[in-house]
């Protein structure tokens, strides 16, 4: 979070600066406005290619770090994991349904059975109590 926030803090500040220029040199006629747009779109297009980088390319935990003992521990069926990985993925319950080629109804009900045995009360606060426990 802090990092985030000073990414858009130093872009804030780095535009204000590239404005208080071009004022300058706009003033003294020194510059077109067609090069301080293009100063604009190319500091937009750099924080943009590393937040992208950033955060659409995450790498996935390798298979070790999966603690299978918890998994036992809270009597997850194979099925209910499949389930869990599934909405972790972000996908609904009837996008999970056609993938695992059940019901709808039967998706729900591996949600409920997740949800108790994690105790959480939302989808989200079970993916994240599963990574807490590392079991994803």
């Amino acid at each position: 979070m802090k990092k985030t926030i000073l990414i858009f803090g130093s872009l804030a500040l780095s535009l204000l600066l590239l404005f208080q220029i071009s004022k300058y040199s706009l003033i003294g006629n020194d510059f077109e406005i067609e090069g301080l747009l293009a100063m604009v779109a190319v500091v937009f297009f750099i924080v943009g290619v590393y937040l992208n980088k950033r955060s659409l390319h995450t790498e996935k935990l390798p298979e070790g770090e999966i603690d299978l003992k918890k998994i036992e521990a809270l009597e997850l069926s194979k099925r209910e994991y499949e389930v869990l990985v599934e909405i972790s993925m972000g996908y609904s319950n009837k996008e999970i349904a056609d993938k695992l080629f059940v019901t709808e109804s039967t998706i729900k009900t591996h949600v409920s059975n997740l949800l108790a045995k994690l105790n959480a009360k939302r989808r989200t606060q079970a993916i994240q109590i599963a990574k807490e426990l590392k079991i994803l």
